[in-house]
């Protein structure tokens, strides 16, 4: 085993003042993504965790990519009949959770899931390398199998039976989310673990509420 105890950082390279703030947090989030994605030490700064609530009442997380934000939330794709994908049948309160080591910033997101209209859905799936969309097609996601080969010999098959296909189907069973936000916080370290924590929460009459919390 190993005594991590003495492992830490000193935070200090921003602050988070109320002067800074924007009236819509999603105006926040598109600024605080641009300095991540200007970055050239942060890979994916698309990365994020989400978390659902499955029908044990347990939670579960795992990392997937956004692939678009909108003033009406943020968009990710996935497959419907996933482990994730049934959770957020059972349960549409999801938590997403952006964390960007060199900036020293996160951003905690929590909302409603809805499916994406078929028709975005499509066009996304569209969009993709042929070898992501045979990907999705191949893959039972979440579902047990034997071993990796039944995974390759499942795409091969797939992409010799739809080469002579101009186009390729979206299965039904995958799609996108749309995360509507109902409280976002963005968390900026500060020296002495004084970390600025920013607060948005949408109230009954659709107006965001922004308060600082304690770090």
């Amino acid at each position: 085993m190993e005594d991590l105890s003495d492992k830490r950082k000193v935070y200090n390279s921003g602050y988070l003042l109320e002067s800074e703030l924007k009236e819509n947090p999603i105006e926040m989030f598109r600024d605080w993504y641009f300095m991540a994605e200007n970055s050239s030490l942060i890979s994916e700064p698309n990365a994020m965790c989400i978390t659902t609530i499955e029908n044990n009442l347990i939670p579960r997380s795992r990392m997937v990519l956004l692939k678009q934000f909108t003033w009406e939330g943020f968009i990710f794709y996935t497959n419907y009949l996933s482990r994730k994908g049934k959770a957020i049948l059972e349960n549409t309160q999801v938590c997403l959770h952006f964390f960007w080591d060199v900036l020293e910033k996160q951003i905690i997101i929590n909302g409603k899931a809805e499916k994406l209209a078929e028709n975005l859905s499509d066009g996304y799936f569209h969009s993709r390398p042929r070898g992501s969309q045979l990907g999705a097609m191949a893959s039972p996601q979440s579902k047990v199998i034997p071993n990796r080969e039944y995974l390759e010999n499942k795409l091969s098959d797939l992409d010799n039976s739809t080469k002579h296909l101009e186009e390729l189907t979206r299965p039904e069973n995958w799609g996108g989310y749309l995360i509507k936000p109902t409280q976002i916080e963005f968390w900026q370290g500060r020296p002495n673990r004084l970390h600025d924590r920013i607060i948005y929460e949408l109230n009954t009459d659709g107006e965001w509420v922004v308060s600082r919390l304690a770090p």
